[in-house]
């Protein structure tokens, strides 16, 4: 897929992390870029810096996430790519000790099911609504191509860590939707990947570097090469290489310095 002014993109959680480098760098291509975010204030500034458009979306809520591709539409036109970061997640042990009873609890199946709607179903949400728009778009080169759906899983897809039982099965889902998803939509030539990062200096990273420095260099040191925690500009990059390299589809690919994550 050809990178430039003609194609519109939505990005999700778009206002920080990831989502912020994805969509400035699709911006700085030539893309126009919707921003889709539930902070508002941050989102807002953040488009108006790279001359896209902001849609406060909820991707639990379903007629929120439709409304932000209809706004996104009326602004840009049909959205040839989709990057999907934001995500609602929980966490917590399996089993654990209870230090009020002084015996063991186990996590409420609630938080399950709540992380399972905020990672893998919001998910399929995105992608669904968006992939319908593509559907009945023209295509855009002469394989046929209409669009590039590339959803954000995680390193704990593959080895989650202590705690992670929730979002790391959410995250395993992802992955697992990915290929059965590249072939349900490979008669209307949209394609389907998933980028796998493994620690990156987003928010939570850096509000851990300021909680303690120590641990948080402990972190980019635990990387095999090189050690140091990823770049958000560098997930960003692999992101526009997804969506220019029509022959990537049905693949997740992990992005993570060659880190295999310890049990905690």
């Amino acid at each position: 897929m050809k990178i430039d002014n003609t194609l519109a993109a939505v990005v999700t959680g778009g206002a920080s992390g990831l989502g912020r480098a994805s969509a400035k760098a699709l911006a700085d291509a030539g893309v126009k870029v919707a921003i889709f975010d539930i902070s508002e204030e941050a989102g807002e500034t953040f488009a108006a810096e790279i001359g896209g458009v902001f849609c406060k979306v909820n991707i639990l809520d379903e007629e929120s996430v439709e409304a932000g591709f209809a706004r996104a539409r009326a602004t840009h036109g049909q959205e040839r790519v989709v990057v999907h970061c934001a995500v609602v997640a929980g966490g917590g042990k399996t089993v654990s000790f209870d230090k009020t009873t002084g015996g063991f609890k186990r996590m409420a199946t609630e938080q399950i099911a709540k992380t399972a709607e905020g990672v893998f179903t919001a998910s399929y949400r995105v992608a669904a609504i968006a992939a319908l728009g593509m559907a009945t778009a023209e295509p855009l080169n002469a394989d046929g191509e209409r669009g590039c759906i590339v959803f954000t899983s995680s390193a704990a897809s593959q080895d989650g860590q202590i705690g992670q039982v929730a979002y790391g099965g959410g995250k395993g889902a992802v992955n697992a939707m990915v290929l059965p998803m590249a072939r349900d939509l490979m008669d209307l030539g949209i394609r389907v990947n998933a980028i796998l990062p493994g620690t990156f200096a987003t928010p939570p990273m850096l509000r851990v570097k300021e909680m303690n420095e120590a641990v948080y260099e402990g972190l980019g040191r635990a990387v095999p090469f090189p050690k140091r925690l990823g770049n958000p500009d560098e997930f960003a990059s692999f992101v526009l290489e997804l969506v220019r390299n029509t022959y990537f589809n049905g693949q997740c690919i992990r992005l993570d310095g060659g880190i295999r994550m310890p049990p905690k």
